[in-house]
């Protein structure tokens, strides 16, 4: 039976329409490269309707207790996991993941979003002990207001989870600007909100020009706060836009993972666990070990029980059984990809891909592993978002540390070793904002996810992401006692 079309429109004052002009643009599936649907195009008209409705749902939602908002992000969230496989049919057909993956994310999106209502419910004010008889200093913490939110494509759901959930736990309002590559499964997370009881205008969804919605989203006197998550050249744009007006800003940017072997690592939980977090999503994850710094004395063991489990990979639609990595997300990713294999092997660089045959159609890439690194290579210096993997080898463990900090960026850093002392080391050695030992388990709800340097600043987990969305006012009176 033929799937049917993901039409998509924006989400502006609580009301689901077409943009004003009527403009869309074409989704493709990319496992197939054929049109499955079409995307609302906004106008600046519309874009003005979104910041002008979204200002009303504010007032509405911020005058809600804490408990109530609780109640609609709570039922949000069981909407969501009740509609999990669905939704998660419509991103694979979209974004290429498996189907599997995709129910993990939105999963993982009703616990964030949970996470950040009952964390809304413990934002409380404080008294500070003053110096002066009589005086009470009341320290207040308030929504900062209307959050514009930008999102990639690589975790559709996911990743606007922690805006919304974060903002709207804070009692913000949220217009969130959604990949046009991905837009329907947004849509349908967005529409849980909407089921759940949200007012009106609390939450917008539009979809159009990037370049024209940030512009215009950002100077709007609305809008107060600027969370983003993508690259970093556009993250440095976007920052440069909102610190012109005085907003502040989230910014999950790029990264370029290294993950340090030692010696006396589990090589086969090594090899198994790198495998499975590096071509997840056929490697477009932020947080994706790339380069591979291998210890002399385990680099052949390593690298052999490695391409096992890379060889192991099936590769294909997200949508058919048993499938483990699916497609890029678009021929462009396919055609920087390329350039990037092609320069490292002009260069030197020794190639390996495994025998699994791809798909005729669709924008397939072969996992690749790259060894001999030289750092005139561009794979050395720009984050590849793609199944490939950089291999060098260190005798010194400062050696390794050193090449790990060498570049600006700083998301997440990984680490296989027995040694505690060793864990503890470069816990505190690695520059990145997310360090994970012998596992790859960060991006839980309640801890802090984000990076340093060029990565981006600020945290989209844990209280702390929570309180982003806050102003800080104190009130400081004094008691003047009643006459008698």
């Amino acid at each position: 039976m033929a799937e049917k079309l993901l039409n998509t429109q924006l989400l502006i004052g609580g009301v689901w329409r077409d943009a004003t002009g009527g403009r869309t643009i074409d989704v493709l599936d990319p496992a197939t490269a054929e049109v499955i649907g079409h995307v609302a195009h906004a106008d600046k008209s519309d874009l003005e309707q979104a910041a002008l409705g979204a200002a009303a749902g504010f007032e509405v939602w911020r005058s809600m207790s804490a408990w109530e908002r609780f109640g609609v992000m709570r039922k949000a969230a069981a909407l969501l996991r009740e509609r999990a496989q669905d939704i998660g049919r419509i991103m694979t057909r979209e974004q290429g993941k498996p189907v599997a993956q995709a129910v993990i994310e939105i999963m993982v999106a009703a616990d964030v979003i949970e996470y950040f209502g009952e964390e809304g419910r413990r934002l409380n004010d404080e008294l500070v002990p003053a110096r002066v008889r009589d005086v009470e200093q009341r320290v207040l913490r308030r929504p900062v207001g209307v959050v514009a939110a930008f999102t990639p494509w690589n975790f559709p759901i996911n990743q606007i989870a922690r805006k919304l959930g974060a903002a709207l736990g804070a009692g913000c309002a949220v217009i969130v600007k959604a990949p046009e590559d991905t837009p329907a499964s947004p849509a349908e997370l967005i529409r849980c909100f909407c089921d759940a009881g949200m007012p009106a205008g609390a939450v917008t969804l539009v979809y159009g020009n990037p370049a024209e919605i940030s512009e215009y989203l950002i100077a709007h006197p609305v809008v107060r706060k600027i969370s983003f998550t993508g690259s970093t050249p556009v993250g440095k744009h976007l920052a440069a836009l909102a610190g012109a007006q005085m907003k502040p800003v989230t910014m999950e940017l790029g990264g370029h993972g290294p993950v340090i072997i030692c010696p006396d690592a589990d090589l086969d939980a090594a090899a198994e666990r790198l495998a499975g977090a590096k071509f997840r999503n056929a490697g477009q994850v932020c947080i994706a070990p790339t380069r591979f710094l291998l210890h002399r004395d385990i680099a052949s063991s390593f690298l052999e029980k490695f391409k096992a489990q890379v060889s192991a990979l099936k590769i294909g639609s997200g949508l058919q059984e048993g499938v483990t990595m699916g497609p890029l997300v678009s021929e462009r990713r396919v055609k920087a990809l390329t350039e990037l294999v092609e320069d490292a092997r002009e260069k030197g660089a020794e190639l390996w891909q495994p025998d699994t045959p791809l798909p005729n159609t669709g924008f397939f890439f072969p996992p690749t592993l790259v060894s001999k690194p030289t750092l005139a290579m561009r794979l050395m210096n720009e984050e590849p978002f793609g199944p490939i993997v950089i291999v060098d080898e260190f005798t010194e463990l400062a050696d390794a540390v050193r090449e790990a900090n060498r570049l600006p960026y700083g998301l997440a850093a990984y680490v296989y070793t027995r040694n505690e002392r060793t864990e503890r080391l470069l816990g505190e050695a690695l520059e990145a904002g997310m360090v994970a030992v012998n596992h790859h388990g960060i991006g839980a709800p309640e801890a802090p996810f984000g990076g340093m340097k060029d990565s981006g600043y600020g945290t989209e987990g844990g209280p702390d992401a929570l309180k982003a969305h806050t102003i800080i006012k104190l009130v400081s009176s004094q008691h003047v006692p009643a006459p008698f």
